[in-house]
């Protein structure tokens, strides 16, 4: 016999409105951003990264900027030197340890940030084996920045999980739909119960025939918080299955977790972030295009990126998702659906290019995970974004960086200098 969820006497909860949802509202004064600091535009001597000509890579001289970089940032950076870390700090992190590999990480920037948690210059930590890619970064970091820097604003939108919940007929998905909603307080009190910074926002619940779909919708605060929710969820689903003799499988797919889809595109996936640059002509000029090239250029790409079908359209904000993600411990699995951006240029009545980026589904974190240990809590210190509350200021610098990366990289392919770069700067041939 189905049972009747809603005349269930131990499971009530004295209410059937369906629970109200609890997600952040923005209010007005969150979008302001501060007064922008013109004296901070041009770049002092002092604020350029050390450069050695041709011992650029020496032992002593490559010493010397991370040196230069610790003076800057304030912080210490024994591993990035070189100092090994113990095999045991990496317990939780890997298992079947056989050692480390070594990737290079580069220094990059300053950064002018104008946001709502990042304010000031940045320098940004960014590993990568291809060359030719940090020059792309930094150079636009210093265009943007003496243009008037990057406007920043962010939103964590939260994250969620979809478990299935296997019903006989259309008749009972309608009734264990009509039973979450309901009990939604009793739920989130036993999701809360696995963890000390998870908070469930809300369910939302969709009947497909003969399956109930539950999207469980988290604040993970500075967390990425993947694994955090899956430990909630699953308590939640226990209680749902106990007192409604329903079934569940805990991840159904609809979530889309390190996949691309429509629905996490559409909806927002982890933290959304939206960027923005206004670039003079004369600065332009140093990168031997106007903004009409530019606007053009990023015209024709979104008519082959629509008949491509593609989600996202950008030059290649993946390259910069990359790096940094690298750097400072992220997933580096969840790039599949943090890349999806899309960038934009309009050239302005003036000349000058007005050029823009939206993030809508970044998944970063600043604590747990892969970003307390050795060399990536070192560089999430080197931005001061490591520990809680930092998250937002995070993804803001990421999404500044990219909209920079996006800048150079359309630059050189007006000029054709694309393939120029990397045949200059990225043929590191191996000595046998």
């Amino acid at each position: 016999m189905t049972p009747d969820f809603a005349e269930s006497a131990d499971i009530s909860v004295g209410s059937a409105a369906v629970a109200p949802t609890q997600k952040t509202v923005l209010k007005a004064e969150d979008l302001a951003f501060s007064p922008l600091d013109r004296t901070r535009l041009k770049l002092t001597q002092d604020e350029k990264i050390p450069k050695f000509g041709a011992s650029d890579y020496s032992a002593e001289n490559v010493t010397k900027r991370l040196k230069w970089i610790e003076d800057k940032s304030g912080s210490v950076c024994p591993h990035i030197s070189g100092e090994p870390i113990s095999f045991e700090a990496w317990k939780g992190n890997v298992e079947n340890l056989i050692g480390t590999i070594q990737v290079p990480v580069a220094a990059i920037g300053p950064i002018l940030v104008e946001g709502q948690s990042a304010k000031g210059k940045f320098y940004v930590p960014f590993a990568t084996t291809e060359g030719a890619i940090t020059t792309v970064y930094h150079t636009g970091m210093r265009i943007v920045s003496e243009s008037g820097g990057v406007q920043v604003a962010s939103r964590d939108n939260g994250l969620h999980i979809t478990p299935a919940f296997k019903t006989k007929s259309i008749a009972e998905s309608g009734r264990l739909k009509f039973w979450i909603e309901s009990n939604f307080f009793q739920i989130k009190g036993v999701a809360e119960s696995t963890t000390t910074h998870g908070k469930l926002l809300e369910i939302e619940v969709t009947v497909a025939e003969r399956m109930t779909l539950a999207k469980f919708l988290y604040s993970t605060a500075d967390a990425q918080g993947m694994n955090m929710i899956n430990v909630a969820t699953l308590a939640a689903c226990e209680f749902i299955e106990a007192h409604t003799q329903v079934e569940f499988v805990e991840r159904s797919n609809y979530s889309a977790v390190k996949k691309i889809s429509a629905h996490i595109q559409s909806g927002s996936f982890g933290k959304s972030v939206f960027a923005e640059a206004t670039i003079p002509s004369r600065q332009l000029s140093k990168l031997r295009v106007t903004s009409a090239e530019m606007a053009t250029l990023w015209h024709q790409g979104y008519l082959a990126s629509m008949r491509a079908g593609m989600m996202g359209i950008n030059c290649q904000v993946a390259n910069g998702l990359a790096g940094i993600f690298l750097a400072c411990g992220q997933d580096m699995a969840d790039l599949v659906s943090s890349h999806v951006a899309t960038s934009n240029c309009e050239s302005l009545e003036n000349g000058d290019l007005y050029i823009s980026l939206h993030m809508p589904s970044v998944m970063v974190g600043t604590v747990g995970g892969g970003t307390g240990v050795g060399t990536q809590r070192e560089c999430l210190e080197i931005m001061g974004c490591y520990g809680s509350g930092k998250v937002l200021k995070f993804l803001e610098i990421i999404a500044a960086t990219a909209l920079a990366g996006e800048l150079v990289t359309g630059a050189a392919l007006v000029t054709r200098k694309f393939v120029q770069g990397h045949a200059l700067l990225g043929r590191n041939k191996p000595v046998f």
